[in-house]
């Protein structure tokens, strides 16, 4: 069965959807800017040399971090990430991805309630390591989604209104912090978060899901397998073995019944492991989506330090009282412009691989040279006009480096995509820049330098971007999906299929 001939849920309306999932990323980068925020981050407590003391605020205060230990904390979501983002990635073969998406939420909720209830370093930190875990389903499959619904000229578009929600939610995230924070109490700022996500958590398991293109829906998995002896794994969608990945008699090999309680754990546990293994070969063999990755990631290294330190760096360097408000205010209004620009602008060149990566290089380089010249600058005002010009620059990357993402690879390997894409500027770009920022700071106690070293960062994402506009492309988005085709074959094979099971192994024989 075509994911395209189910009829949808009649909660559903593509629009619906949009605005569903940009309020759930909004409130998740909400999260990250106010953590970020000098209200809920604080300060250390500070002496004089007469011997008088003030104490410190917010979490650097209550729990005595160093910049290096605070820095750690702003990225100890990525060990949750790291380890789920694959596992949701891959059990969206066998399991709904809509419904994967509420159990991320879910456990996202419970983390946020669990920070705002910490009481030292560690346990704050296991706690951001949890909100990674929830985050993880809901940034590899909801780009897909929106891709599948978005109108065929207007997917950069679509895309780029919810990437918009990265900036806009960081910016809300720092006003929200640095109110709460000052009025109150930090704590009550991570409770709150949790209070906006509970019903789309609850949503998750209650409205009836939607089916993701290149997936076998619920339906059919009754017909092909548990109905015939074959187990969930032909769900999983491994294409057919012509890039790599495994046939539909592997899938048979591994996926039969074996005993009397249903399908063998360990043999599910194998082929899970085996197929993973397989499909992230086919990624690192697509030159397009490893290039347009290794630029996110120079990317993000960059923007990662900017989002925690640049309200710390603004009050140091310019004497900003507001800071947090101020880098808000330019963080939502150029994040908004330059990612909704940026996607009108490619959907104008006519959305292409190619088009998308001249779009980024550009955009990156001339962004890069603003930035650079605005920390320069002495005069706050005459930095803020030179930054936000930079700023409105680098968010027009959103949309176009995701859009590459989703369409150099199969409809079925999009989720993996979107998965190991964000683990790997995670991993090794906004993860390490924020405490090495925090060490080049500690050492060398200038925060305009450090400004300056980090902006610099932003030339060799430029390079590499650049590099993609000269290799060879396909947009893959309209390719029949190898994974609906091993389920068709698998389903004409079903009568053959029930008569050939055998007592003494509980296998299948070949038709």
């Amino acid at each position: 069965m075509i994911v395209s001939s189910i009829e949808q849920p009649s909660w559903f309306s593509a629009k619906k959807l949009l605005v569903i999932f940009c309020v759930i990323n909004l409130i998740n980068y909400v999260d990250r800017g106010a953590i970020a925020s000098n209200g809920v981050n604080g300060t250390l407590g500070t002496c004089t040399e007469g011997g008088t003391c003030t104490s410190g605020t917010g979490i650097q205060g209550d729990f005595d971090l160093s910049n290096f230990e605070d820095g750690c904390l702003s990225s100890a979501f990525m060990v949750g990430l790291l380890v789920a983002s694959p596992i949701f990635a891959s059990l969206a073969k066998s399991v709904n991805p809509f419904r994967l998406i509420g159990v991320g939420l879910s456990v996202w909720t419970f983390a946020v309630v669990g920070c705002g209830i910490s009481f030292n370093f560690w346990s704050i930190t296991i706690c951001r390591m949890l909100v990674g875990v929830g985050e993880a389903s809901f940034i590899s499959l909801a780009a897909p989604f929106i891709d599948d619904n978005a109108p065929a000229a207007q997917k950069t578009v679509w895309l780029s209104i919810f990437y918009m929600c990265i900036p806009s939610g960081y910016a809300l995230g720092y006003v929200y912090g640095g109110l709460v924070g000052s009025y109150s109490n930090w704590r009550f700022a991570f409770w709150g978060e949790a209070i906006l996500m509970l019903p789309f958590a609850i949503l998750g398991f209650v409205m009836k899901p939607l089916q993701l293109k290149g997936f076998m829906p619920a339906e059919s998995k009754k017909v092909t397998g548990m109905e015939t002896g074959v187990s969930e794994v032909q769900d999983s969608g491994v294409l057919n073995g012509k890039d790599g990945s495994f046939s539909v008699e592997g899938d048979v090999k591994y996926s039969t019944l074996d005993d009397q309680n249903g399908v063998n754990f360990a043999a599910k546990i194998k082929v899970q492991i085996s197929r993973f293994t397989k499909d992230i070969k086919v990624l690192l063999a697509e030159k397009v989506y490893v290039v347009n990755v290794l630029g996110y990631i120079a990317y993000n290294f960059v923007i990662g330090a900017y989002s925690y330190w640049g309200p710390k760096a603004g009050y140091n360097i310019y004497n900003m009282t507001d800071a947090d408000l101020i880098f808000g205010g330019i963080t939502i209004v150029c994040g908004i412009l330059g990612t909704v620009a940026g996607g009108f602008l490619l959907d104008f060149m006519i959305s292409s691989i190619p088009n998308a990566f001249k779009l980024l290089s550009a955009a990156t380089f001339f962004g890069a040279i603003f930035c650079f010249s605005a920390f320069c600058f002495s005069n706050m005002y005459a930095f803020l006009a030179l930054f936000s010009v930079g700023e409105l620059l680098v968010f027009a990357t959103q949309g176009p480096v995701n859009y590459i993402c989703l369409h150099c690879v199969k409809p079925s390997m999009r989720p993996l995509a979107m998965a190991m894409s964000t683990v790997s500027i995670h991993l090794f770009g906004d993860v390490p820049s924020s405490p090495l920022v925090g060490v080049l700071q500690d050492y060398i106690n200038n925060w305009r330098a450090t400004a300056l070293i980090l902006t610099s960062v932003f030339i060799p994402a430029a390079g590499i971007w650049f590099i993609g506009v000269f290799l060879p492309s396909v947009d893959r988005f309209d390719e029949e999906s190898e994974d609906l085709i091993s389920t068709t074959e698998r389903s004409s094979t079903t009568p053959l299929l029930e008569g050939t099971k055998t007592q003494s192994t509980g296998s299948i024989a070949e038709p």
